[in-house]
């Protein structure tokens, strides 16, 4: 485990996204590997604060490790960023300066294969929880929900084409054997999509997204999560937002466009009546991407899409 790598996607533009200041107080909701907190601490130095959030007890034992030349200035709290407002009603913090959500799952849970997330590893369990302490999981899911329940979480999750057949199969083959291994999913998956269509990356991918997606109830909350995140930010304060798949994309950018929308009453009306303000300045009018280096080191940053917006 203590061999794993992480390499935070995107850090520069990231970390810019931020403006960061000295005595800036900053949230980072997926903590992670702790790259991105510990350029936070460091380039806030020697006052800004942090509080960081994460499932995940191997995340928060590693960063606590890694960031350990700040202690004093942050705060790791294990729970999930989507309970933003409770959070930092418990830790009495109204306002922050600067805001970062990275919802990738995180390198050394990809690359430590007992976890179950990756595709690669044929002999591992299906678990895919960020949450080890979480009841429900790929097994259980693959196991035990319908047909049409696997068909809608393929489909709408993974975007996968081929989400009926998968599912059906599913079905079909944990009726002679409970489907445990990452490779008797690959197998069943295999054998349901046609091979001229298996020329686009792995043919596992989007399946495996969605489960993943299923199991931790990823998109579960996340508008609501942004717009009370860009409603808790000081004036001229950042969120920045960290995508790797259209579905997070849209939501995240259907909040900001929320945030940014000023009066919305009929035109013909003489005053404003519904008193909508604007809340944001949308800096990215388009994602930013990782650049062609970037993708060439480092793989993930391929579907990585980077937004960010100041408040007013």
């Amino acid at each position: 485990m203590d061999n794993l790598v992480h390499i935070p996607v995107m850090l520069e533009s990231c970390i810019e996204g931020l403006k960061l200041k000295d005595n800036g107080i900053y949230f980072d909701g997926t903590l992670g590997g702790g790259g991105h907190s510990y350029e936070i601490l460091k380039r806030s130095s020697p006052n800004g604060k942090l509080v960081a959030t994460d499932l995940d007890d191997y995340a928060i034992e590693r960063a606590t490790e890694r960031l350990k030349e700040f202690n004093g200035r942050f705060t790791f709290v294990k729970d999930n960023f989507k309970n933003f407002s409770k959070i930092k009603e418990e830790l009495n913090i109204e306002k922050f300066d600067g805001i970062i959500l990275d919802l990738g799952v995180s390198s050394f849970q990809l690359d430590d294969r007992k976890r179950g997330f990756s595709y690669l590893d044929g002999n591992a369990r299906l678990d895919m929880r960020m949450n080890k302490d979480a009841k429900l999981d790929a097994e259980k899911i693959v196991n035990e929900y319908s047909e049409s329940e696997l068909k809608k979480i393929f489909n709408e999750y993974g975007e996968e084409r081929f989400s009926g057949i998968i599912a059906r199969n599913i079905v079909n083959n944990r009726k002679i054997n409970r489907i445990t291994t990452v490779g008797q999913l690959n197998e069943i998956i295999l054998k349901s999509i046609p091979k001229k269509f298996q020329h686009d990356g792995h043919p596992s991918k989007r399946t495996f997204q969605a489960l993943r997606i299923e199991v931790n109830g990823e998109l579960n909350g996340l508008y609501e999560t942004v717009l009370d995140m860009g409603r808790s930010l000081n004036k001229g304060g950042r969120i920045v937002i960290l995508t790797f798949h259209s579905l997070e994309d849209r939501i995240v950018k259907k909040a900001f466009k929320e945030l940014e929308t000023d009066c919305i009453c009929d035109k013909s009306l003489p005053i404003c009546v519904c008193g909508k303000k604007k809340e944001i300045e949308i800096i990215t009018k388009h994602p930013i991407i990782a650049s062609e280096e970037e993708t060439a080191i480092n793989s993930r940053s391929k579907s990585a899409k980077l937004r960010i917006a100041e408040k007013i």
